[in-house]
């Protein structure tokens, strides 16, 4: 692996060079004219760090507690779909480092990787699995009792996706997935419906055609049903939603706004995290994804009340590079930058980062 690659910035202008442009520009782009997804990245540089000084740091722990298991570090693997168009082994190679690191992996309803063959490549981590409901619900009844077979131990509940946002990339490329892939959950039209389109995106097609659009709230209930997995709802960016996912009993909110890649013009997800977290404090956990390229980042998160954040695309750009040594060359620098802002903040441990040590850039100019 090349020394010079020092930073996710580093990967991802790697990953920009050796894409193909049909999956580059898949993983790469927002809805729109992506204005939200510039600003996903550009927001944590509103939120300014108060460092403490002279406070014994000697000894360091990145460790956390999520849904009762301990992680080694609070940035985790985002649900990413189609990932062997990154590297041939994809998924397996991601959830493969993510259990090297251990951390949690998040594997896609629309994987190119199936849930029985992430669950035999990483069979010690700590994998959940991200759930889309298909208008068959009888699909996604058998998608979470595999799941569960296979040791998973969450749901994530993606809930910004009546449809997919209108990402132009998709649509000027005719995006389909290259012939010799598919989504590996499903067989039959589920599984090879994405491999050709007539016109537009493939993706958005297949989405409208099958995703069920009719969902309510009250799906929540109808998925607690069936299953004893504690269920994290991904894509809330607002307190009232946050509230109503809390008063139906799930175990998390994932803050996002789905990379930008859904609706152009909403708030960055670092933007959204402090109403939600004032909304429903302790009630249920509360994580954040979206524009995380630094160890900084993850630490400016954790002060404004996620309890851990996961990245979606710089694990992609790990993958394009090299695999899973990539990807665990990606977690291994936003972990060492994690840490050095830990150290230099007067951080021993993750407990350590107080609300008060990262305040809007606002809180300087009233001074």
């Amino acid at each position: 692996m090349s020394d010079s690659l020092v930073c996710v910035k580093d990967f991802e202008k790697h990953a920009f060079s050796v894409l193909p442009r049909n999956a580059l520009d898949y993983y790469r782009s927002g809805a729109g004219a992506e204005e939200t997804l510039v600003h996903n990245r550009r927001a944590f540089s509103k939120f300014k760090i108060r460092p403490r000084c002279l406070r014994n740091v000697s000894r360091r722990d990145l460790s956390t507690m999520v849904l009762g298991q301990r992680v080694e570090i609070p940035v985790g693997i985002s649900p990413t779909a189609m990932q062997r168009m990154a590297h041939p082994e994809g998924e397996c190679a991601n959830a493969r480092a993510a259990q090297a690191m251990g951390t949690i992996y998040t594997l896609s309803t629309i994987a190119t990787s199936s849930i029985e063959e992430v669950a035999e490549a990483a069979p010690y981590g700590i994998k959940w699995f991200q759930l889309y409901i298909y208008k068959d619900r009888e699909v996604t009844k058998r998608l979470v009792e595999r799941a569960e077979k296979a040791g998973f131990k969450a749901l994530v509940l993606t809930v910004d996706t009546p449809m997919f946002g209108l990402r132009l990339a998709d649509i000027r490329n005719k995006f389909v997935l290259p012939p010799h892939l598919k989504f590996a959950n499903f067989m039959g039209d589920k599984a090879t419906g994405i491999n050709t389109t007539d016109t537009g995106s493939g993706l958005n097609n297949y989405v409208n055609r099958l995703f069920d659009q009719s969902l309510e709230w009250k799906d929540v209930k109808w998925l607690q049903s069936f299953t004893k997995l504690p269920i994290v709802v991904k894509g809330v960016l607002t307190a009232e939603d946050a509230l109503i996912a809390a008063d139906l009993g799930v175990a998390a909110i994932l803050v996002s706004n789905h990379g930008a890649r859904q609706v152009d013009g909403t708030p960055a997800s670092i933007e959204a995290l402090p109403e939600i977290v004032k909304a429903v404090g302790d009630r249920v956990e509360i994580y954040l994804d979206g524009g995380i390229t630094d160890g900084t980042d993850v630490y400016k998160a954790l002060a404004l009340g996620a309890k851990m954040v996961f990245i979606g695309r710089p694990a992609l750009w790990g993958l394009a590079h090299s695999g899973e040594e990539g990807v665990k060359k990606i977690l291994t620098i936003l972990k060492t930058e994690l840490d050095y802002a830990l150290a230099i903040t007067g951080c021993a441990t993750i407990k350590d980062i107080s609300k008060e040590m990262v305040v809007p850039q606002e809180y300087y100019s009233k001074l």
